[in-house]
């Protein structure tokens, strides 16, 4: 089975990219949602700040691979329902690691890259609880991510796409390199 990942800041478009590959059929897992599924266990607060309060504790507890390790038997049991899985939202190099340590050459790294100011405009129109309104609030979400490596990873990718016209556009891109990935 052929694992496509998209790593990517804040509100890049990994999203809008994961509902291609499911309008194509692919199974996507969510990475965050292994935070939130967690946030909601313990009844913690699901402003971002909770939800990126936990995966800092995770992390410094687990390790700074501690999502991806959640993940991977996610993947697992999934294998065999399509050729193709997507996963939306590695955060850093560890997870990137762990990735490859687990699948091999089947995990395919893309990013997504936008502007600070075209990703605010995004994330503000979100209707999450972790959703982010001033340009502060995404700087301060950048720099977390940014600890937990996310930089690294992006610059560890063997694909990019830049997430700077239409949306149209980026989501024709997009389907094009899963298509391409797919056929390989």
């Amino acid at each position: 089975m052929r694992i496509i990942a998209f790593v990517g800041m804040p509100a890049s478009g990994k999203s809008k990219a994961a509902k291609v590959a499911r309008k194509r059929g692919i199974p996507v897992i969510v990475m965050g949602d292994s935070v939130r599924e967690e946030v909601k266990r313990r009844g913690l607060d699901t402003s971002d700040a909770g939800i990126g309060g936990l995966a800092d504790q995770l992390r410094a507890r687990e390790g700074m691979d501690a999502i991806a390790k959640r993940c991977v038997p996610k993947i697992r049991e999934l294998d065999g329902t399509s050729g193709l899985m997507l996963i939306d939202g590695v955060r850093g190099l560890a997870e990137v690691d762990r990735f490859r340590h687990e699948f091999g050459d089947d995990f395919v790294l893309i990013a997504i890259t936008a502007p600070i100011e075209t990703r605010l405009a995004r994330i503000s129109g979100r209707r999450r609880s972790d959703a982010i309104t001033s340009i502060e609030s995404l700087r301060a979400r950048d720099e977390r991510e940014l600890r937990w490596g996310i930089g690294d990873a992006i610059a560890s990718a063997d694909h990019d796409i830049q997430n700077t016209g239409t949306i149209n556009r980026f989501m024709k891109e997009v389907g094009l390199m899963i298509d391409e990935l797919r056929s390989v």
